[in-house]
């Protein structure tokens, strides 16, 4: 028997145009089922090579789509030629003009140097001052080579320029790239509620601890910039476990000081706002957690799920409707999103159940 999310999947494919194939260059979408977010659009715009963000940020899509009613696009780093999901193809990210009827941009992407006729299309989001969330790596979501020509190097990590410095990281999310700050693939991260934070409607139905996974803590500047307000920090522990101690202070390995990762702790997850090229002011929310490492991954963290879903409705201005704890319950079945694969063959499988 079809979940309903099936039976819907399969009636969408069959009101398709008479080829039934979905193109490598069409975006895949997930209609919104009666919710909160009815008639809210949120387009992922998904390419690391890293994090696993091709096969988490779906799973976060379809919670969105089918608890709370938002409508989902993914749009995934292809390889032009063979329309499979590549991680690292740096160029090519199809479907990008999705944007222009999105409410929020959710980006995973790590040091992409998109051809210009595509980063126009998210220049074009960011003049306009709508939402962003930004998740891991999206820190340095650009990186285009020094003697680039593009228009839009300006917003790669490491732009120098006073003007734009630290490109779409630093000036839009609130940081670009610094360092791992827990030890990479070797300390697990555990939620800390941010003093004062407790109240905030994104972390309604959240405790720090809920919030947890193998992606280690980031360093991040402090203080933060003015407008960015912490929501959880991030604590850093003695292994890959969620169960582990906090790690205690040691001696650096280079300088033979002693250091305190947990002192101060690193946020993890902030809000901010941005003014777009119209004047227009946006939300803003980040996170550097979000991937997978080690055979774990940060959204088996139902605290995390939590987070990323009451963070959705806050950017669009829906934070009054935020559940008191919202549904985020994986979806049942398999995952097909994964790199190798064709987005649009990855959706028939959830379409029909073909294995």
């Amino acid at each position: 028997m079809k979940t309903p999310f099936l039976a819907f999947s399969a009636a969408f494919l069959l009101c398709l145009p008479a080829a039934p194939r979905l193109s490598a260059q069409t975006p895949l979408v997930f209609e919104g089922k009666p919710g909160p977010g009815k008639n809210k659009h949120v387009v992922f715009v998904i390419g690391d090579d890293e994090y696993q963000s091709e096969v988490g940020m779906p799973l976060m899509a379809r919670i969105l789509s089918e608890k709370h009613g938002f409508r989902s696009t993914l749009l995934f780093a292809v390889n032009p030629t063979t329309g499979v999901i590549e991680a690292g193809e740096k160029k090519n990210i199809p479907g990008l003009d999705a944007l222009r009827t999105a409410d929020l941009m959710v980006v995973f992407t790590r040091f992409r140097a998109l051809e210009d006729t595509q980063m126009k299309e998210i220049v074009d989001y960011l003049d306009s001052g709508r939402p962003v969330m930004g998740l891991r790596t999206a820190t340095h979501a650009f990186a285009y080579p020094a003697d680039s020509k593009s228009p839009y190097a300006k917003y790669s990590w490491n732009n120098q320029d006073p003007s734009f410095a630290g490109g779409f990281g630093r000036q839009i999310l609130g940081e670009t790239w610094i360092n791992h700050h827990g030890g990479h693939g070797r300390q697990f991260t555990r939620g800390v509620l941010a003093p004062g934070a407790e109240s905030h409607p994104i972390l309604r139905g959240i405790s720090g601890p809920d919030i947890y996974g193998p992606t280690d803590v980031y360093g991040v500047r402090l203080p933060q910039p003015e407008n960015c307000k912490p929501l959880v920090l991030g604590q850093v522990l003695t292994g890959m476990d969620k169960m582990d101690p906090p790690a205690p202070a040691a001696a650096d390995a280079k300088t033979g000081q002693m250091v305190d990762k947990n002192q101060p702790m690193m946020p993890v997850a902030w809000t901010r706002t941005y003014s777009g090229a119209n004047g227009k002011t946006g939300r803003v929310f980040t996170t550097t957690m979000g991937g997978a490492l080690a055979g774990k991954a940060d959204w088996e963290s139902e605290g995390f799920r939590r987070l990323f879903v009451n963070a959705a409705y806050w950017a669009v201005g829906l934070e009054e409707a935020i559940p008191a704890k919202s549904d985020v319950e994986l979806p049942q079945g398999p995952n097909p999103f994964k790199r190798g694969v064709t987005p649009e063959d990855a959706f028939k499988v959830l379409a029909t159940g073909a294995r």
